[in-house]
Order: C-alpha cells, then sequence, then structure tokens
C-alpha cells in the first residue's frame, strides 16, 4: 500500500513556476520538478479545496498553470473536526493567527490520516521549531500528526 501525500499549495506553485535566477528558488523549484516528474508516482495525493483557493489566488497565468497541474487529485473535505483542531493549534499551539490555513492544512491532512504533508513553507509547516508544539496539540487531541517535510527530505534513497 502506498503512502498517503497531502501537497500543499506551495509543492505546485514550484512545479509551475518560471525558471528563477534567485539560487534558492531555482534550487526549490529544481527538486521539486524532480520530485514531481520521478515519486509522486510512488504516493497517493490528495489536496484540499484550501489547497485549489490559493493555487487559484494571484497572476491569471500562474494561477491557471497551478490548478491545471492539481486537476483530477481527490479533494479531501475539511470537516468541523478539521476547523476545530485547526482553531487548537492557533490558540493552544505554536501557529499565528495569520498562519489560519496553514492550520487547516495540517488538520485536514491530520483528520484523514494523511501519512505525510509536503510542502516548502518552512516558516509554519516544516519548521522544525514549531514540529514539536504542533505534534503535542494533535496528539492531546487523540489524533496521530503527519509526517510535515519538503519533497528533498522524501526523495528516498
Amino acid at each position: 500500500m502506498k503512502k498517503s501525500v497531502y501537497i500543499e499549495t506551495s509543492i505546485a506553485s514550484y512545479v509551475t513556476a518560471r525558471p528563477s535566477r534567485d539560487l534558492i528558488q531555482a534550487a526549490r523549484r529544481h527538486i521539486t520538478n524532480e520530485w514531481w516528474e520521478y515519486r509522486r508516482s510512488d504516493f497517493d495525493l490528495f489536496i484540499s479545496q484550501y489547497v485549489l483557493d490559493e493555487a487559484g489566488d494571484g497572476d491569471s497565468e500562474a494561477s491557471r498553470r497551478r490548478l491545471e497541474l492539481l486537476e483530477g487529485l481527490p479533494l479531501l473535505q475539511s470537516t468541523e473536526e478539521a476547523v476545530l483542531l485547526a482553531e487548537a493549534l492557533i490558540v493552544k499551539g505554536p501557529l499565528p493567527q495569520k498562519a489560519a490555513t496553514d492550520a487547516l492544512h495540517i488538520a485536514v491532512a491530520t483528520i484523514h490520516e494523511i501519512n505525510v504533508l509536503l510542502t516548502w513553507n518552512c516558516s509554519h509547516l516544516a519548521n522544525a521549531e514549531l514540529l514539536g508544539d504542533v505534534q503535542r496539540v494533535i496528539r492531546s487531541l487523540g489524533y496521530e500528526p503527519p509526517m510535515i517535510c519538503t519533497p528533498d527530505e522524501l526523495m528516498g534513497e
């Protein structure tokens, strides 16, 4: 059985991004495209409406490319349970109010028992300083948190 992966919006952004002269952005784009091309078939991929909403924002051409990439991926439903978990990640946990959508990404992945949340959002999601508190809140409410990582951490051996 394949592991399940929640594709957060930043993944679609990097896969569809135009080349950049910024070395970090260029490296992330390259790694993400490598993962998308060679590793994604090893996993069952999922998104949520929150991903689609974020992917649809911004430049119309860029949003079209992101939404086209995400088309056909199974959509995980947000539930009242997920909303309550997201609120707990802000009230009882380390996430600031401005990261409400990030909390919802974590909550939807958690409620649906997704194995991995894949992201390049290292401010609020793939952040080692926050991860322990995020996991603590999730476990205190009786759930098992997904592993949160970047594509380079999910490249295999």
